[in-house]
């Protein structure tokens, strides 16, 4: 795979300030497919500088032109896409179709929908006898993540651009080469010199240096909450903003009146989807006890299906970390009806996809999240008992409610501690808030909520 060999600062590639790589391997066969260069506190605080003193210019441009920017860079993913769901495939080892349709598509979604917000949005407005202006926070330190590498990008950074931000990106380092085709589809789009910046870097190195950094006004970060909570203890020690978007262990609710066939089998697809590497994830799945044995039939006939349609987990740690929740589990007492802790093939990362029945709420893989292809069924008795096992953990970031129709589900989900449900299978919409409660993070993406993270707001009374 072809790579740079340098930091995107100030609209130029150039030399890192050290010598150090980071390799890039393929999880499907292991082996290194490019080397990207590891970046320094010297790195960052160089694209910090330069989205500094971009800042000014920026800010005042006209929201109109910002969208501008913002479509055009929309068009070169258009036209990129290929090459992009290949470069997706080949550090993440996603199945190409799966990085056609999502890893490619579902950027292209969301920044067509921050050109239009920023064109759109009331950046002012008259409050009694005050104009209150919404204006860029200033430089944005994004932190993303390797599961949806070019989606967890735009997703900050289309956003931010919109505002009038700045933004110097530290991608994670499974995934460089995804948000290096990023940065020159930035520079293709005719986006200003320094406006968008470029470290790659390893996270206790380049990502700390970005979150610690002076000139940076917010982090917005999306990972694990172990992470989250350090990267929050340092900003709150600055009093610096920010998002923090850190993990799942969602519940699927099935309600007695609910298609069970259906149900079940979306659910266990969305467990699947990205081989289980998904933070809103439905990995905990809720069944009455009247329908618990049928459901766990159900769910185990559908995990066979995926059997050789999902790809490997990202890298060898993760792997390993699965596969010893799978055991983890066994030990507790939970049943395996699929799949197991046995590797499926002696070359790459890959997982068997997995069903647990028999599971307890205070089991570890009902409370844990295990980021792979696991899902665990849990049965209740009655929908308080539902509603007190889908709210009893630490997360609330997402899930979904099954019923025989939309009120009565609504009128559970509305009791969820869960920044979003899925309604009997509702369609995703990039436009809504996504988020989460509790140890779910801090703020929220996508749409016009997303937007308002990186503003701040000034009035002026007449």
């Amino acid at each position: 795979m072809r790579a740079h060999d340098g930091m995107y600062i100030d609209g130029s590639w150039r030399p890192a300030a050290g010598r150090d790589t980071i390799a890039v391997v393929n999880p499907v066969d292991e082996q290194v497919i490019a080397q990207v260069p590891a970046g320094t506190a010297e790195d960052v605080d160089a694209a910090v500088r330069a989205a500094r003193a971009a800042l000014p210019g920026w800010a005042a441009t006209a929201p109109t032109e910002r969208a501008a920017r913002i479509a055009a860079l929309r068009d070169v993913l258009v036209a990129r896409k290929d090459e992009i769901a290949a470069t997706v495939t080949a550090e993440l080892g996603a199945p190409l179709p799966f990085s056609q349709l999502v890893h490619a598509g579902l950027p292209v979604l969301v920044a067509g929908s921050y050109a239009e917000l920023a064109a759109s949005y009331a950046f002012e407005e008259k409050v009694g006898n005050s104009t209150v202006y919404a204006e860029p926070v200033g430089v944005v330190g994004a932190i993303t993540p390797w599961n949806y590498p070019l989606h967890q990008i735009v997703a900050k950074v289309a956003p931010a651009l919109a505002a009038g931000c700045t933004v110097v990106l530290k991608p994670a380092e499974d995934t460089p080469l995804t948000a290096q085709l990023f940065a020159e589809a930035v520079d293709e789009a005719g986006v200003p010199a320094g406006v968008f910046n470029l470290v790659t870097g390893l996270g206790p190195v380049a990502g700390q240096a970005l979150a610690e950094h002076d000139g940076v006004d917010l982090v917005s970060f999306t990972g694990s909450t172990a992470v989250g909570r350090r990267i929050g203890a340092t900003a709150g020690a600055a009093v610096k903003r920010v998002a923090l978007e850190l993990g799942g262990k969602s519940a699927n609710v099935i309600l007695p009146s609910a298609d069970l066939a259906k149900a079940v089998g979306v659910g266990v697809a969305n467990v699947m989807g990205n081989s289980g590497q998904t933070c809103s994830a439905w990995t905990r799945m809720l069944v009455h006890t009247s329908q618990y044995d049928e459901a766990v039939a159900l769910a185990a006939e559908a995990a066979a299906k995926y059997g050789d349609r999902i790809g490997p987990l990202v890298n060898a740690k993760q792997h390993a970390r699965v596969r010893g929740y799978i055991e983890k589990g066994v030990a507790e007492g939970a049943r395996l009806v699929a799949g197991g802790a046995e590797a499926p093939r002696e070359q790459g990362y890959f997982v068997s996809p997995t069903v647990f029945a028999d599971v307890t709420p205070e089991m570890a893989i009902a409370q844990e999240e295990i980021f792979g292809p696991v899902v665990s069924l849990i049965r209740y008795e009655d929908e308080d008992d539902a509603l007190r096992i889908a709210n009893g953990t630490v997360y609330g970031l997402a899930g979904a409610v099954w019923a025989g129709d939309d009120a009565e589900a609504v009128a559970f989900a509305r009791r969820m501690d869960t920044g979003q449900v899925d309604i009997n299978g509702g369609r995703f919409n990039p436009l809504a808030p996504f988020g989460g409660y509790k140890q779910s993070g801090v703020g929220r993406e996508l749409g016009s909520h997303g937007l308002a993270e990186y503003l701040q707001t000034k009035s002026l009374q007449f």
